[in-house]
Formats: C-alpha cells, sequence, structure tokens
C-alpha cells in the first residue's frame, strides 16, 4: 500500500507541476475534467451520478467553466438560477423517483467542487498567478503533512474524536505553522532563484491562514464520509481513493488563497 501510495503520489505531483506551471488551457481543462469526476463521486454517494439530477449538475457544471473561460461571468447569477430552477423541475416532473436530500446534494456539488475548484485556475491568471498559484498547494497539502509530522510526534489533545480520532489538537497547530513556514521559505526562494519580488511575511500569512482553511475542508470531506458510511470517495488514484479524497483540502483553499492574494497584493 505504501509503495502504490508513494508512486502515485509522484505521478500526481509531476501531472500537477505540468498543468498548473503550463497553465491556461491546459490547467482550464484539467481542472474541467476534474471537476465532472469529482462531481460524479460527490453524486455517487446519493445514486444520482447516472441519473436527471446528476446530468443538469454536470450540465451547470459546463456552464460556469464556459463563463468563466469566455469571460461572461456577470450571467453566473442566471446560471446559478437557471440551475436551481432545472434540479426542481426534475424533482417535480419524475416524483417520487427523487427525494429532497439528493436535489440539494445536487445543487450542493456544483458549488463545492466545481465552482471552488475553478479557483486554481483564476489564481493562476492573477498578475503573479504563476507564483501565488502554488501557495494553494502549499498550505492544503503542506499543512496536512506536517499536521501529520506533529501529531504522531506529539499529539494528545483530540481535534475531532468523533469525526477524525487520529486527528489532534498539537498536529492542526503544527500544520498551520508549517504551512506558514513553508510559504515563508517558498517567498525566499522565488525572490532567489526566480524574478519575483514576493513578500515572505505575506505568503506567510497566505499560507497559515489557508493551512486553517484546508483542515476545515479535509474534515467536513470526512463528515460526508461518515454521513453515508463510506471509506473513500472513489478508486481513481490509487492508494488516494478518488478525486475528493486527494483534493478535499484543495478545494476549501483555493478560494482563500485567491482572495488574499487579491486584497494582500503589495500591502505587506
Amino acid at each position: 500500500m505504501f509503495k502504490e501510495r508513494l508512486i502515485s503520489g509522484i505521478i500526481l505531483v509531476i501531472i500537477l507541476i505540468a498543468t498548473v506551471g503550463y497553465g491556461g488551457n491546459i490547467l482550464f481543462a484539467v481542472l474541467g475534467i476534474i471537476s465532472l469526476i469529482g462531481m460524479s463521486e460527490l453524486y455517487k454517494v446519493v445514486d444520482v451520478q447516472k441519473k436527471g439530477l446528476g446530468f443538469v449538475g454536470y450540465l451547470a457544471a459546463m456552464g460556469y467553466y464556459a463563463l468563466l473561460y469566455f469571460e461572461k461571468m456577470e450571467w453566473m447569477t442566471m446560471l446559478f438560477l437557471a440551475f436551481l430552477v432545472l434540479l426542481m423541475a426534475v424533482y417535480v416532473f419524475s416524483y417520487p423517483t427523487f427525494v429532497a436530500e439528493q436535489v440539494v446534494t445536487s445543487f450542493f456539488g456544483f458549488f463545492y467542487v466545481a465552482v471552488m475548484l475553478s479557483f486554481v485556475y483564476q489564481t493562476r491568471l492573477l498578475e503573479d498567478g504563476g507564483i501565488v498559484v502554488w501557495l494553494i498547494f502549499l498550505s492544503s497539502w503542506g499543512c496536512d503533512t506536517c499536521a501529520y509530522c506533529v501529531g504522531v510526534l506529539f499529539g494528545k489533545h483530540k481535534m475531532a474524536p468523533k469525526l477524525s480520532p487520529k486527528k489532534s489538537v498539537e498536529g492542526g497547530i503544527g500544520g498551520i505553522v508549517g504551512a506558514a513556514l513553508l510559504g515563508a521559505l517558498f517567498a525566499l526562494g522565488a525572490n532567489k532563484w526566480g524574478s519575483a519580488n514576493a513578500s515572505a511575511l505575506q505568503y506567510a500569512l497566505i499560507c497559515g491562514v489557508g493551512g486553517v482553511i484546508s483542515q476545515i475542508g479535509d474534515l467536513a470531506a470526512s463528515g460526508i464520509k461518515r454521513n453515508h458510511d463510506i471509506k473513500d470517495y472513489g478508486k481513481l488514484i490509487p492508494g488516494h481513493g478518488g478525486i475528493l479524497d486527494r483534493f478535499d483540502s484543495v478545494i476549501f483553499t483555493a478560494p482563500v488563497i485567491y482572495y488574499l492574494s487579491v486584497m494582500l497584493a503589495g500591502k505587506l
């Protein structure tokens, strides 16, 4: 299992470096595909992944990405309203095929996966996006790694014992501090070996806050799985489960990093 997880992790990092590093249409296409797969994993939990409610969700995700690509985000509210109306139409005209929870999950899944993940692409489009976008992964996966290490060594007090018994308060704090340090080191490295003018304090703050949010995202995904008595969302990534199992913290972190980067730009 460890060998399988290590190999799949290396492959995932290589793909990440290639797509996020290049950006543009390649990153956009990959995120669009990942969003649809992630939505199907969540929809599978409530058994709508291959049914009317699921197809309406996929259609909404493709419509959203089209608006994003063609820079027509002023139509976003209309898309959301149309999506809700279509979902309710499927619910009403196929009644009693579906229950209210399936409709709510279909609506939620669109925002939770497609909209939230799109901020990786939107961050990449920022003025310093080629550098800032990496803070998303530093603060999510970096926090997760640091939290695990500190938790194993010093963890004594449970953070959320009924939700995730192995997570500790010490590990959570260690993850946040570790993410902040990674952000500062990344800024120093970008300034030394790149053409960036990154602020170590700014990047540390962004990654620290991102670390807090990433743990909420991780626990939220665990909560959904526990509510429905499943171990993993899927088996797409060997050793890591599905898309949502690997990107659960990234989903929450991406929008936070985007808005923090915009608000703090040039202020620290």
